[in-house]
């Protein structure tokens, strides 16, 4: 007999929480922008662009300008590095992880040129290991992982967009 009360209560607290409308933080991918459009001053070769272009496009409500005149908000990149450094050695001398490194700089602007949101730089790091026998599994591992720091950053971009207080 516990057990079914067990099972009702768990029913009637998933009922009760779909009824609300709770979601969690960031689920669905929405994020109200507080302007209508930006212009992202990337050139259009770079990848962390493409994918923060396609995230600002996919909510519907921010429309992303061809010429920053037409923009209410201006994000300008002030330094994008990616980075890979030795992490630590075997006893032999050998390399056997690697640290990578993907940091962005960036401000917004408005359409005045006034700051939205002052210089942010963010900096992701992620640990690689290495082994002299599998070269190409770890090239592939690498770009992989310079991927995923992209997605992040890409996130942690329209988080941070998101959080930005018109004048």
């Amino acid at each position: 007999m516990s057990t079914c009360r067990h099972i009702i209560f768990a029913l009637a607290l998933a009922a009760g929480l779909s009824g609300c409308g709770f979601h969690l933080r960031g689920s669905g991918g929405e994020y109200n922008m507080p302007f209508k459009s930006i212009y992202l001053a990337f050139p259009e070769t770079s990848a962390l662009g493409t994918e923060l272009r396609r995230n600002l496009r996919g909510g519907d409500m921010v429309v992303v300008a061809e010429d920053p005149a037409r923009a209410e908000a201006r994000f300008e990149v002030l330094s994008e590095n990616r980075g890979k450094a030795i992490l630590s050695l075997n006893s032999q001398g050998r390399v056997r992880e690697y640290l990578l490194t993907y940091t962005l700089a960036f401000r917004v602007l408005d359409a005045k040129g006034g700051e939205l949101l002052g210089p942010t730089e963010i900096s992701l790091k992620r640990p690689l290991t290495f082994n002299e026998t599998q070269v190409l599994a770890k090239e592939s591992e690498e770009a992989l992982l310079y991927r995923d720091m992209q997605s992040d950053l890409v996130q942690q971009i329209m988080r941070r967009l998101a959080a930005v207080k018109p004048n």
